[in-house]
C-alpha cells in the first residue's frame, strides 16, 4: 500500500514540475523574460525603465497604451534614423512567438 502511495506522489510531482518547465515566456514579467534581458536590457534597461541615451520605458504609458500590432511592428522592423538612437530590427532574431510574448509583456507591465 505504501509502495503505491509513494507512486501517486511521485507521478504527481512529476506532473507538477513538467507544467511549471512549460510556462510561456508570455505568463512571466518582462524583466524576467530571458529574451528582453537578452536583447531589450541593455538599451531599456534590465527594469524596463529606459535610459537617457537608449531606448525608452517599456513600462511608460505611451509604452503600454501601444497597439499590439504597433509594438509587433517596431519590435520586427526597427524604429529611427539616426544610428545612435535607432532600434535595431529583430525579425529574423527572434521568433514570432518571443516578439508576441514581448508586446503582451510590454502591454501588461504598467497595469
Amino acid at each position: 500500500m505504501k509502495r503505491n502511495q509513494f507512486t501517486i506522489a511521485f507521478a504527481f510531482l512529476l506532473f507538477a514540475l513538467a507544467a511549471l518547465a512549460q510556462t510561456s515566456p508570455s505568463q512571466t514579467s518582462l524583466t524576467a523574460n530571458p529574451v528582453f534581458q537578452k536583447n531589450c536590457a541593455k538599451c531599456h534597461g534590465p527594469d524596463a525603465g529606459g535610459h537617457f541615451f537608449g531606448g525608452p520605458s517599456l513600462a511608460s504609458v505611451k509604452a503600454t497604451a501601444a497597439s499590439a500590432e504597433d509594438l509587433q511592428n517596431i519590435i520586427a522592423n526597427g524604429k529611427g534614423w539616426f544610428p545612435m538612437h535607432r532600434m535595431p530590427k529583430f525579425a529574423g532574431k527572434l521568433t514570432p512567438q518571443d516578439i508576441d510574448a514581448l508586446v503582451e509583456q510590454i502591454r501588461a507591465s504598467n497595469k
